[in-house]
């Protein structure tokens, strides 16, 4: 059935609403600056007539204004808050606030002895170095957003079913793909890792299965993130995934788990009631003989303890 799409806008509308909700404190900042900006300008200059406006730059200036607000407003409207939000947001509102300095000079004679409105048009050209360091690091984010969807695409290519809450293919796929890559190179070197979340079923029971599903999904994508491209992942069974790690040797493949671990470790998860620390444990062993047994032996040893790499708030809360 294709969905309306009346229902479609009011969702992204509503998408925006949230996603506004979120810079809002930006966005009053902003505003109030422009205010004060034109309260400045009132203030401490002297109106010009009517007939000495020029309507040409007013339009040009007060248009590079206007759609450099409007830019900041997509732009917090679109993406959640990091780095790269910052800067992009915040060059736009320095060359909205640069545009509308000098916009406003149009309207009212500053004495040239002043200099502070010459330092509110410079935001200008500000603004612009702080949104191409913005762009840069977008590009960036981009190219690995890339590489997570190229890693995506080997899994589509097959054909087969999806795990409904990650996405990632089941343990079937995983026993076929590690005896396709034995029959591939039988000799040649691949390593097994088996990753579990410690403590998954305390979070199902404190902030219900929808939490949890919002957990293996945070835990996926950035497993994802720190692979190879010929590295596979899937999802075990419940929060358990599983590494398949071609041309890898086991010593590698520890030291590869132990950054992940890390990383998930140092992954600000925010449930409903604030920060939510996950932590994983591993077990890992060459992808040698009967994959079933190899996955059965992985997965005692993790049940038995793994190795585990605690996140800092609860390694401090441990010692």
């Amino acid at each position: 059935m294709t969905p309306c799409l009346s229902c479609a806008g009011h969702t992204a509308g509503l998408s925006c609403a949230v996603m506004l909700k979120l810079h809002r404190h930006s966005l009053v900042a902003a505003a109030l600056a422009v205010i004060a900006c034109l309260l400045l300008y009132a203030g401490a200059g002297q109106a010009k007539p009517f007939n000495a406006w020029r309507w040409m730059d007013i339009v040009a200036e007060g248009g590079m204004a206007a759609m450099a607000g409007l830019w900041f407003v997509m732009t917090l409207s679109s993406r959640p808050g990091g780095l790269v939000t910052r800067l992009l947001s915040g060059g736009l509102a320095a060359i909205m606030l640069g545009s509308w300095a000098d916009c406003l000079d149009e309207f009212f004679r500053i004495d040239k002895a002043a200099s502070w409105d010459n330092w509110l048009e410079a935001l200008v050209p500000f603004g612009m170095l702080v949104l191409t360091a913005g762009i840069y690091y977008w590009r960036h984010e981009q190219f690995m957003l890339n590489d997570h969807l190229a890693k995506r695409e080997r899994l589509f290519r097959q054909h087969r079913a999806f795990d409904r809450v990650t996405q990632l293919a089941d343990a079937a796929y995983m026993r076929h793909q590690i005896r396709l890559e034995q029959e591939r190179d039988p000799s040649g070197q691949c390593a097994l890792v088996l990753l579990d979340i410690d403590g998954f079923h305390r979070i199902n029971r404190e902030h219900g299965a929808r939490e949890g599903d919002r957990v293996l999904q945070a835990v996926g994508h950035m497993l994802l993130l720190n692979l190879r491209n010929e590295d596979l992942l899937c999802r075990y069974a419940g929060d358990r995934f599983a590494l398949l790690l071609p041309g890898m040797k086991d010593d590698q493949a520890r030291a590869l788990a132990q950054h992940l671990c890390s990383m998930v470790a140092a992954m600000r998860h925010h449930g409903p009631q604030g920060p939510l620390p996950v932590s994983l444990r591993f077990a890992s062993d060459a992808a040698q003989g009967d994959a079933d047994c190899l996955l059965a032996r992985l997965s005692a040893a993790v049940d038995g303890a793994g190795e585990v790499l605690l996140p800092r708030s609860q390694a401090a809360y441990a010692s």
